[in-house]
């Protein structure tokens, strides 16, 4: 009887130990994966804020529409694989107040990456197309989680084949950023996933990556 006591506290004592290293493994990993999208954030910024300052001293100067266009590009290629990097944290962690605010920060900065596009094909006879993704990030119904997967597997495939010639920029839609509400607004975007093409083009049912190319011709 004494020996089974025994057995019985060592395993418990046991158990509690590998539960309670376990947890605190969770909260290393929830941490490092924070900071590292921080990092992320941060680098994004630098670079938003080197391109927007470029565009102001071209508008002082003259714009150089190729040097705008290609600096604009590139910042553009950056944003699409961080969301890809992105993407691949959040899959893994769960969803907390302190990754919804990161998340915020991300579609503020894109959203000013957008307005920064826009100008440029204004003022640059449309040097690339922009399409920007609008869907729910918090509480996506199942219907909505699957046709976000269609849409997201489409455009990364439009993405792949056009490369720099579009700009593709994912935006969460339901995390009450004034912005944000006031875009989709000025574009009529009523639910979530829209495709936004150019600025023209909305679209809100599965489509396949051959009839958005034939759009951008």
């Amino acid at each position: 009887m004494v020996n089974q006591k025994r057995v019985f506290w060592e395993a418990l004592i046991l158990s509690i130990f590998v539960f309670a290293v376990g947890v605190a493994l969770g909260f290393m990993l929830e941490s490092l994966r924070a900071d590292k999208v921080a990092d992320i954030y941060a680098n994004s910024e630098i670079g938003l804020l080197d391109v927007r300052l470029q565009s102001q001293i071209y508008e002082l100067n003259g714009i150089d529409c190729k040097t705008a266009a290609e600096e604009n590009i590139r910042f553009g290629d950056s944003i699409y694989e961080e969301a890809k990097t992105l993407a691949r944290y959040e899959e893994a962690q769960r969803l907390s107040e302190s990754l919804t605010f990161q998340h915020k920060r991300f579609d503020i900065l894109r959203m000013l990456f957008w307005i920064n596009s826009i100008k440029i094909k204004e003022r640059c006879n449309n040097p690339f197309h922009t399409i920007t993704y609008i869907y729910d990030y918090e509480e996506p119904t199942i219907d909505q989680k699957a046709k976000q997967a269609v849409f997201s597997k489409v455009l990364g495939e439009v993405k792949e084949t056009k490369a720099s010639e579009v700009m593709l920029i994912p935006i969460a839609g339901d995390l009450n950023i004034s912005s944000v509400e006031l875009i989709k607004k000025i574009y009529g975007i009523e639910e979530l996933p829209t495709i936004l093409i150019d600025e023209k083009i909305k679209i809100t049912s599965i489509t396949s990556k051959e009839e958005i190319l034939e759009l951008l011709e």
